[in-house]
């Protein structure tokens, strides 16, 4: 007779591999398209989904989703604005902007409000999978064309040392302190002071204002 506890766990270890998505589009027939395509991925499963952003904000706090697809105009509250609040009150959740627009500064936008990435509505489906993927797992989904403009205005150099820049790439990357300090062997106290003197550097407060000074000043590994 087969274990079924055994496969009971094997079953729960694959929902947990699972990068679950929170949809939050303001038309119904766009929501659902979406979820065709996101859940005939194995990977993936959507856990929820509205076209409120204020209940978006209240879902994805409740949820924990691993992303979230948040379209760019959404009625009443903003959908950068409902970015701004999940990325404050769920830092370990990504924020992937959807946009029928496809305007550099709709980018810039979303990318100072904390979204990880930015996808225009008409991508192909492999595209957004990806997208959601590369998002959930830390990485950046912009295009570097976006944000090559101010880059180019850039003449000064930077003001962050070499181990500086180092450790910006990471954070931008969203990897904690933890994480970095792992990854150059060094200790999360040491980390931390990094932060901090970059931060102050830069004249800066916030985590998504360091992305986007990664990103204008050509530091960020974008494809």
């Amino acid at each position: 007779m087969p274990d079924r506890s055994a496969k009971s766990e094997k079953a729960s270890q694959r929902l947990k591999r699972k990068i679950s998505v929170l949809l939050v589009d303001d038309h119904a027939l766009v929501r659902r398209g979406f979820r065709l395509i996101l859940e005939d991925e194995d990977d993936l499963k959507v856990i929820g989904e509205t076209g409120d952003a204020a209940q978006a904000v209240e879902m994805a706090r409740c949820l924990r989703p691993s992303v979230v697809l948040m379209d760019y105009s959404l009625p009443g509250m903003n959908g950068l604005v409902a970015v701004g609040q999940i990325s404050k009150s769920c830092p370990g959740t990504a924020v992937l902007m959807l946009s029928m627009h496809s305007e550099h500064s709709h980018v810039r936008q979303a990318a100072s409000m904390g979204a990880r990435g930015y996808v225009v509505k008409n991508a192909v489906d492999l595209e957004l999978v990806s997208a959601v993927r590369r998002v959930a797992s830390g990485e950046l989904v912009f295009e570097r064309q976006a944000f090559e403009s101010d880059a180019q205005k850039t003449a000064s150099p930077s003001p962050l040392s070499a181990r500086e820049l180092e450790v910006l790439q990471f954070i931008v990357n969203g990897k904690s302190n933890r994480q970095i300090a792992m990854e150059l062997k060094l200790s999360p106290n040491t980390v931390a002071a990094h932060r901090a003197n970059i931060m102050q550097a830069l004249r800066l407060k916030k985590t998504a204002d360091l992305v986007v000074y990664a990103l204008r000043s050509g530091l960020a590994n974008l494809p």
